[in-house]
């Protein structure tokens, strides 16, 4: 058993409590975090915290996951470092789960499939059972993954975005069963990441996935028919309305699989209106994933 801190002692034995770090000021992330799925985004998650000055244990399943993962996250912290950014924290990644006990929050970041989501999870109740969890989910319901948690109150969407570590908004998705000081302690946590929350009720697609999705689908289906070139309706949308990036590049940045899976979800919740086209599908089924392929709406 690892040490404990005063704060997580007392918590085992209140199951409701609500883990605020001890800080001078209402900007501050924990001490020690959690992120169970050593990914892209997981990494992402990492460098952020360690960035802020959390100490930041990843969990990974196999020898192999964990090397990937050490490797990914040592790139971008040294890609940061290499702009004259500092990194105040550390990141270590290792294959034990135990360690979550030392963690005053834990992220769940592993792919956007309920059942495996919810298993890691109960996984992390299970070994951090005083600690508030996180589900970086873009588009499931936060009520669904907390069913059969012990303690559902202490699961919160932070839903983040790619890159993680230059990317300026995190969505604070609330639950039912989310407890209203979590909520508090979680848009304090995201302003000492140097980001900026938005938060938002459990429902299909939050708000950046459902208004990002619904665009991007739009966009395909011009593509479909013939309106204009990927180019063209992106630069509509880049010079026109002043976006950053067009939904068609976006798509291809997010991953057409991703996009497709937020899709699938979105119409079975909400309806036909979300009802991917056939470009996109097809488009996956050839394995055209957008950047991480090497070839989507874009060549990369």
């Amino acid at each position: 058993m690892s040490e404990q801190t005063p704060q997580q002692t007392e918590a085992a034995h209140e199951p409701d409590a609500v883990h605020t770090p001890e800080v001078k000021n209402s900007a501050q992330v924990p001490e020690t975090v959690g992120v169970y799925g050593g990914g892209r985004m997981g990494a992402g998650i990492a460098h952020a915290f360690a960035t802020a000055g959390s100490r930041v244990i990843i969990i990974e399943n196999t020898d192999e996951t964990v090397a990937a993962a050490k490797e990914r996250v040592d790139a971008s912290i040294e890609k940061s470092k290499s702009k004259g950014l500092e990194v105040k924290g550390s990141v270590e990644v290792v294959r034990d789960p135990t360690l979550l006990d030392q963690a005053l929050l834990v992220v769940e970041a592993v792919p956007e499939i309920v059942e495996l989501k919810q298993e890691i999870l109960a996984a992390i109740a299970k070994h951090a059972p005083a600690a508030s969890i996180a589900t970086n989910t873009s588009a499931l319901s936060i009520d669904e993954l907390a069913a059969g948690l012990p303690r559902p109150q202490a699961l919160i969407g932070l839903h983040f975005f790619n890159p993680v570590p230059v990317s300026d908004l995190v969505e604070v998705v609330v639950g039912t069963h989310t407890r209203p000081e979590l909520v508090d302690v979680a848009k304090s946590w995201v302003e000492g990441l140097g980001k900026t929350a938005i938060t938002v009720k459990d429902s299909p697609g939050f708000a950046s996935s459902r208004l990002g999705v619904a665009l991007a689908l739009e966009a395909v289906r011009m593509v479909e028919e013939g309106v204009a070139s990927a180019e063209d309706i992106d630069n509509a949308m880049t010079l026109g309305y002043r976006h950053p990036a067009g939904p068609l590049k976006t798509t291809d940045i997010v991953g057409l699989d991703i996009r497709l899976g937020i899709a699938e979800h979105l119409e079975a919740e909400l309806g036909p209106r979300f009802a991917p086209p056939q470009l996109l599908k097809d488009k996956v089924a050839a394995g055209e994933l957008g950047r991480k392929s090497g070839q989507g709406f874009y060549t990369w």
